[in-house]
């Protein structure tokens, strides 16, 4: 690696770690809480994806489960809670409780709150409950609960709302809404915070449910649409309608479909300073993101070469860091062959022929749940950096023809002794990120 040139008035202290990481995501009995859980899933290669009518990734988290963790709540607002709000507070209690923060103390109250979310399925009982109600016949109290459920819970800033009301934040509290690369963005918005000396600590997260219900209609009328979209279907949109009946296979030459999943995950940011003057356990660092666009008219494309991804690469990396002492990319295939096919072209044309780097993908684990990607690849690569060990694409057994790179199929870990990773996250026909994560040894 290339060795660090900061200017003399560059403040070292300022860099962005990571001090803490915590979940809401489906596991293989109950939810997945901590680093440990998430570690023992993904270093295994375990799908937590269930088949009803089609595959899905849900939390089962019950009511119990979240009174336990917050039995201090109001109840005036926690009884018109979301599921969405429910998966981002008790992603951010284990996030706080793995940083050896306390959040019930004050120990935020200078944090900013910053969520990512990319849909909107958790709001809309909400939205329709006022928009269907009657004033003629809706007594004053029933009104009044209406009114705090929907201002909760109708727009997509709705987990922030309620996580800086948890943690009593005065700090900076906004949501970025780009699918499934939303909590990606906002962990480079908080590097740029904490670099910047704006904020000494940010809480990222990455929130979204999917209704179970909308996916399985939709997959009824994709059957009745199939040749339909065929004798439609443009340049650059996917070569198959998607489908959601078999078990996603990132990587795999049987990949075919994508399964979605739901649940929230959400790192801590610190400045070094903040981190090593409280004694905290640092996982890495956030050295540096990027993002481009393919810039295509349709709004679903994406462009198969990768030409963007490779753009977002490099404007990361600058002139400062060198791609060839980065043996690890953690993917953001959701199973896609047209994802799978840009991000082949994109690490053949960085990386060439001679030197192709590890990258693999674990939504197969949990399933492809949008806004939360970004914070959940970012925590298990540092772990991943922390362990010396690669975590297996989830699902991948036979890679598929064509790849440039190894996607470590099976069910174990890889050994591999590195300092410096790269993160990828997509949203359909709009932004690639990439962010460059670093271990503590690394400046």
């Amino acid at each position: 690696m290339k060795p660090a040139v900061y200017p003399e008035d560059h403040d070292t202290g300022r860099r962005a770690v990571v001090t803490g990481v915590g979940f809401c995501l489906p596991g293989p009995t109950k939810p997945v809480f901590t680093a440990e859980e998430a570690w023992d899933v993904a270093s295994n290669g375990r799908s937590c994806l269930q088949y009803d009518e089609v595959y899905y990734g849900s939390v089962g988290l019950t009511q119990e489960m979240f009174d336990e963790h917050f039995p201090d709540l109001p109840p005036f607002f926690s009884r018109h809670y979301t599921t969405a709000h429910q998966y981002g507070l008790l992603s951010l209690a284990h996030a706080c409780e793995d940083a050896g923060l306390n959040f019930r103390n004050g120990e935020l109250s200078d944090a900013a709150i910053l969520v990512g979310r990319g849909g909107v399925d958790a709001n809309i009982d909400s939205y329709l409950s006022v928009l269907r109600a009657d004033p003629a016949t809706t007594s004053a109290p029933e009104a009044m609960e209406l009114f705090v459920a929907a201002q909760q819970a109708v727009t997509p800033s709705d987990v922030a709302l309620v996580q800086s009301a948890l943690v009593r934040s005065n700090g900076p509290t906004y949501t970025v809404s780009c699918g499934c690369a939303s909590s990606a963005v906002q962990i480079g918005n908080a590097r740029q915070m904490i670099t910047r000396g704006e904020a000494d600590i940010a809480v990222v997260t990455g929130v979204d449910v999917f209704n179970m219900h909308l996916i399985q209609n939709i997959q009824r009328l994709l059957h009745g649409a199939q040749q339909t979209y065929e004798s439609v279907r443009t340049p650059g949109m996917p070569d198959l309608v998607p489908s959601f009946l078999s078990l996603m296979r990132p990587y795999d030459r049987r990949a075919s479909c994508i399964n979605h999943g739901e649940g929230s995950a959400t790192v801590i940011i610190e400045s070094w300073d903040h981190a090593a003057r409280r004694g905290a356990h640092i996982y890495g660092q956030v050295l540096s993101t990027a993002m481009a666009r393919d810039g295509l008219a349709n709004p679903l494309a994406c462009d198969e070469t990768g030409g963007e991804l490779v753009a977002a690469v490099r404007r990361c990396l600058g002139d400062r860091w060198d791609l060839g002492n980065v043996p690890y990319v953690h993917g953001g295939s959701d199973g896609n062959i047209v994802v799978t096919a840009f991000e082949a072209a994109a690490i053949k044309e960085l990386y060439g022929a001679d030197n192709p780097p590890l990258m693999t993908s674990q939504e197969g684990c949990f399933g492809h749940n949008g806004a939360p990607a970004g914070c959940t690849g970012v925590a298990l690569t540092l772990m991943m950096i922390e362990r010396g060990q690669v975590c297996p694409t989830a699902n991948c057994e036979e890679p598929a023809d064509g790849l440039t790179f190894d996607p470590v199929p099976g069910v174990r870990p890889r050994p591999l002794d590195f300092d410096y990773a790269l993160n990828f996250n997509y949203q359909v026909g709009g932004v690639k990120n990439a962010i460059l994560l670093g271990s503590t040894q690394v400046v």
